[in-house]
């Protein structure tokens, strides 16, 4: 018979294998994660007709693109360690009710500052939602190699997301209005709060020492400057302001870690790294989303700005390059389970990544189809990558701390995404100015949008042949970025190999950091169940 209040690990050390309810419960799971992974880029389409209705100033406007991702990558360890504490489904379902709440309020929003507080609360919400979703993962997949294919899904739906979400946005603002954006939150939200207390596990570590109030300020001064500082690099150049943004939160980020050294009860265990592999699954992890998100930030301005297809006509030929995705994890998973040391599976990944930056470092200003098929190889070794680096972090950690796993890995790819945009954006940006031919307008001289839009006010062939010229700068920028990149993975790649040698997954499962199971949320016949 069950007690149910025994503590018992989430996963056994037996690796018994999940059945038909954890792969149900696991749809479940992916919708509210695809629904934070869109949210990044749904306001692509909506924010023009944002801007006639509501008016906001140029301030505004760019607070509520970035204020989501500002409080996300905040609050990520913060909301992990809540989860280790206070239960994984109790917060994932509190997160729910705070993004549909504000989905509504950011569709109704009648004034900027609404609508910014909106998404604000939105970054609340999938702060929540991220790291629980994975810890959960965890908890309902002892076995390996269910887990890995688990995860891989979820790293599959993550990167879909971003690329669905600006297709999403065109398609309800063309016959909606701005506001359903936000709307086709709620229907996936309900739906978490209906079926997650029947589904979903309730897990948390049975002695999480009191909660550290004082590392929840430093965190968010140790995340905030410096996303912030290197996001607005590549567009505003290495200004003052953004250098000494970055120096300021790693200063906090060194008072955050020495707070974490010394602390009775810390925000982040110093547990989660005494296993061999997690230090390297989130360093590897933060590179492999810098190769991502340094080359999003090219291969969208080529498909709008040098090719000049119209946002939704880019956003739809962007979709193409995730087909080859949805194999990627999966395939990657399977090597492992035959045999393929992980080490290797991650270096290939690495390298395969960087053929796609080769690619990209071969196309011209009329490369449609190599420009498609770069972004779509280097998607596909970024998340083989991925999806093996988050199933060795939470394999390796304690089953007690697997929130705060979690959290680090999703905060380390945020850096890694920022620093990506900023490194190489700064060197595409640098050949471009040096490119593009002297004596034009400076707004012609700092990007290429602005040296389009000059060359549409010039006569004749003079407006012509700035416009060529600048377009063949800026492909002159993205094939430097991308050979750089290219190093940068294959350099990854031989890190992978003697980084990982040796590693093992481990199931942490000792009864002094196992998980609190209730007896409701055991499952008959399945990993659920407490002996």
């Amino acid at each position: 018979m069950t007690n149910p209040t025994s503590t018992t690990p989430a996963s056994g050390a037996t690796g018994a294998r999940a059945g038909r309810r954890e792969w149900t419960a696991l749809g479940v799971l992916m919708l509210p994660l695809l629904l934070v992974s869109m949210d990044v880029s749904v306001l692509y389409f909506a924010i023009p007709s944002i801007s006639a209705d509501l008016e906001p100033s140029g301030t505004q406007q760019l607070w509520i693109f970035d204020i989501y991702a500002f409080v996300l990558a905040g609050l990520l360890m913060t909301m992990g360690s809540l989860g280790d504490r206070f239960g994984r489904r109790r917060l994932l379902l509190s997160g729910a009710v705070a993004f549909g709440a504000a989905s509504v309020l950011a569709a109704y929003a009648d004034s900027p500052g609404m609508l910014i507080a909106a998404r604000a609360v939105l970054g609340v919400g999938g702060a929540t939602l991220m790291p629980s979703t994975m810890a959960i993962i965890r908890t309902m997949f002892s076995d390996p190699g269910q887990r890995a294919k688990a995860i891989g899904l979820w790293s599959g739906v993550m990167t879909g997301g971003i690329a669905l979400g600006s297709v999403m946005s065109g398609v309800l603002v063309q016959y909606f209005w701005w506001g359903s954006v936000f709307l086709v939150n709620l229907p996936a939200m309900a739906l978490l709060l209906v079926l997650g207390p029947f589904l979903l596990p309730e897990s948390r570590n049975p002695e999480p020492g009191r909660f550290d109030l004082l590392s929840v300020p430093l965190s968010m001064a140790a995340v905030l400057p410096v996303i912030y500082g290197v996001k607005e690099i590549p567009s505003e150049g290495w200004r003052t302001e953004y250098v000494v943004s970055v120096l300021v939160g790693l200063v906090f980020a060194a008072l955050f870690v020495h707070r974490q050294r010394t602390a009775r009860s810390p925000l982040i265990s110093p547990a989660v790294f005494r296993g061999r592999g997690f230090a390297p699954a989130v360093v590897l992890n933060l590179i492999s989303s810098f190769g991502m998100m340094g080359s999003a930030f090219f291969t969208t301005q080529y498909l709008q700005s040098v090719l000049g297809k119209s946002s939704m006509a880019a956003a739809l030929w962007s979709l193409l390059p995730t087909v080859l995705v949805g194999a990627a994890a999966p395939v990657a998973a399977q090597l492992v389970q035959k045999g393929v040391h992980r080490a290797h599976v991650v270096s290939a990944g690495f390298a395969v990544a960087a053929c796609g930056y080769a690619l990209l470092a071969l196309a011209g200003t009329d490369s449609l189809w190599l420009v498609l098929a770069g972004a779509g190889v280097l998607a596909s070794g970024i998340v083989t990558v991925m999806s093996q680096m988050m199933d060795l972090a939470l394999g390796t950690v304690p089953l007690g701390n697997t929130g705060a796993a979690a959290s680090l890995l999703e905060t380390g790819a945020e850096f890694g995404g920022a620093l990506g945009m900023a490194v190489l954006g700064s060197i595409g940006t640098a050949v471009y100015r040096h490119d593009v031919p002297a004596g034009v307008p400076a707004a012609a001289h700092e990007t290429l949008g602005g040296a389009l839009a000059v060359a549409g006010r010039l006569p004749g062939h003079a407006g012509t042949a700035l416009a060529a010229a600048a377009r063949e700068a800026f492909t002159n920028g993205m094939r430097a970025a991308a050979v750089t990149g290219a190093v940068l993975l294959l350099g990854a790649a031989v890190l992978a190999v003697t980084s990982l040698r040796g590693v093992t997954v481990r199931d942490a499962a000792d009864p002094g950091t196992g998980d609190r199971l209730p007896a409701q949320a055991a499952g008959q016949g399945n990993d659920l169940t407490p002996a």
